[in-house]
């Protein structure tokens, strides 16, 4: 299943977020993890690492996170005022940063993998 980035494309992180956290809602889900394809090294229990009261993302890549659906609408308004950074979104919502024992991987070329 491919679901498109809202309101629209070329928004980066946040259409991709926003999108799933509506996907989410409808539903019935009360929560995404996103994560980038860039991260292989993903922790096993990363949900449960960031589960707490509300948004939380891992401080040293934003887009690995786990938001509640409930912050669809602040999103929606941060994206509406022009907002793109997803660091600045995060602190929006109220997103708690997250520190991983070890920092996650950025694997954008092949060299990368040999890190």
């Amino acid at each position: 299943m491919c679901v498109p980035d809202w309101p629209e494309a070329g928004l980066g992180p946040l259409g991709g977020l926003a999108a799933a956290l509506r996907h989410a809602k409808a539903g019935g889900f009360t929560h995404v993890l996103s994560a980038g394809v860039d991260a292989p090294d993903l922790p096993h229990d990363l949900a449960a690492t960031l589960a707490g009261d509300g948004a939380a993302i891992v401080e040293s890549q934003p887009v690995v996170g786990l938001w509640p659906v409930g912050a669809s609408p602040a999103l929606s308004a941060f994206i509406e005022g022009g907002g793109r950074s997803l660091y600045r979104c995060a602190d929006h919502i109220g997103a708690r940063r997250v520190e991983l024992p070890a920092p996650l991987m950025n694997v954008n070329r092949p060299e990368d993998l040999a890190r």
